[in-house]
């Protein structure tokens, strides 16, 4: 039985990027011989087991063969005579095909060491394109080492390419592009993840909203950058400096969905967009399963962000409204989070990329003042009933009119 390292641990540790979790390969063992030395069986489709004592996943080296459309589409073969060459070349790119012995020796069979030295995303193998998950996963890659200078060879951008002409994408279930996806959004430069999906032509096939978008004029005294589709990566790439909340940098992703209805005749402008976009989130949403705190924040800042734009323009029964349809006298965090995405918004424009935001404090400032209304005031004061409401909606607007005036 031999024990090795593999993939993401030793990719990173030979970068010195952070890496949290280890995946170890067992070559020349048995489940019965994993399990008599105390691991647990955890694998459904192939043996994977957990260790006894670091509840760390060890896999029984294996090979697959494709046998179906999509990711699951595969037959596995597990063995003591697979080798761990064998394994690692099911991979799907090189710099996650290596692999580290107990002794510290690095195991690299397919060059992945040359391809970190060269900043390289490239494929192992033309097994490549069995599996179209593998287009997401290396999108994925490209967000998060782009700040590291990585890219992606050609070779393998025409691979995905292909996958993409072939139709595999539409076999992905919805919860795996989820996935990658809401992982995609955490790392440090999600727009790239967006960028290249586009460049393979797997945005359209996936996400046909965000597509759609390229290529959409909007007003160039508002927008100097022009095309929507321009706009939503510049303010993708603004909200990973504000919040790591992969709930706000989606909703910066779909908050301008809209402006690609915008009829021809009416182009640069976009009145109306806000409404206009909140069946395509919603579809996008039900069609991909993204949690509901992520939809919520999501229809909001679709709904809503033209009035945070223009917060010190607004009447104080129109802030009141506000702050209740965004679910900020219920939660605080529900109007930071909302901001991130509209300050994302205001700063992804060529050159707004450092304005301050100021209708960040004004607003908070503005939730401070209704917080100030207490409903057991109310009480105290003899109100029942149905006037409990009337008269607690008159006060806050009354505190916020106070605020107005005073700021």
């Amino acid at each position: 039985m031999e024990i090795y390292l593999v993939g993401g641990a030793v990719r990173d540790s030979l970068l010195n990027y952070p890496s949290s979790e280890n995946d170890w390969v067992v070559v020349g063992a048995t489940p019965e011989q994993m399990a008599d030395q105390g691991f647990k069986p955890v694998g459904q489709d192939f043996p994977v087991f957990i260790h006894p004592t670091s509840s760390e996943e060890y896999a029984l080296a294996r090979t697959e063969r494709k046998s179906g459309h999509g990711y699951k589409g595969f037959e596995f073969y597990t063995s003591i005579d697979v080798s761990l060459e064998e394994d690692l070349i099911r991979r799907d790119l090189t710099i996650n095909a290596m692999a580290q012995d107990t002794a510290g020796n690095i195991i690299d069979p397919f060059g992945g060491q040359k391809d970190l030295e060269k900043k390289r995303l490239r494929h192992v193998s033309e097994a490549f394109t069995e599996d179209p998950l593998r287009v997401l996963r290396v999108a994925r890659f490209a967000a998060r080492y782009h700040h590291l200078g990585f890219t992606i060879a050609s070779e393998t951008m025409t691979l995905m390419k292909s996958i993409v002409a072939e139709g595999e994408m539409a076999f992905l279930v919805a919860e795996r592009v989820w996935k990658e996806t809401s992982r995609a959004l955490t790392e440090p430069s999600p727009q790239v993840f967006i960028q290249v999906l586009r460049d393979c032509g797997a945005l359209k096939a996936l996400f046909p909203e965000v597509d759609a978008l390229f290529g959409v004029p909007q007003r160039a005294d508002y927008h100097p950058e022009v095309d929507t589709g321009i706009h939503t990566l510049m303010a993708l790439e603004q909200s990973v400096k504000l919040s790591e909340s992969s709930a706000v940098r989606f909703s910066v992703l779909v908050h301008d969905l809209g402006k690609a209805l915008t009829p021809e005749t009416v182009l640069p402008s976009h009145s109306g967009h806000e409404k206009s976009g909140l069946p395509l989130v919603k579809a996008l949403c039900d069609r991909l399963t993204v949690p509901n705190s992520h939809r919520q924040l999501a229809m909001a800042v679709t709904e809503y962000h033209l009035h945070s734009h223009k917060a010190k323009e607004l009447k104080p029964a129109t802030i009141l409204k506000l702050l209740q349809n965004i679910g900020a006298l219920r939660d605080d965090r529900r109007l930071s989070d909302f901001l991130y995405c509209c300050e994302a918004d205001a700063r992804g424009r060529t050159g707004f990329e450092d304005i301050t935001y100021h209708a960040r404090d004004y607003l908070m400032a503005a939730l401070s003042a209704v917080k100030k209304v207490d409903i057991s005031d109310l009480v105290a004061d003899g109100v029942t009933g149905a006037e409990i409401g009337r008269q607690l909606k008159q006060r806050q607007i009354e505190q916020l009119t106070t605020f107005k005036s005073n700021y």
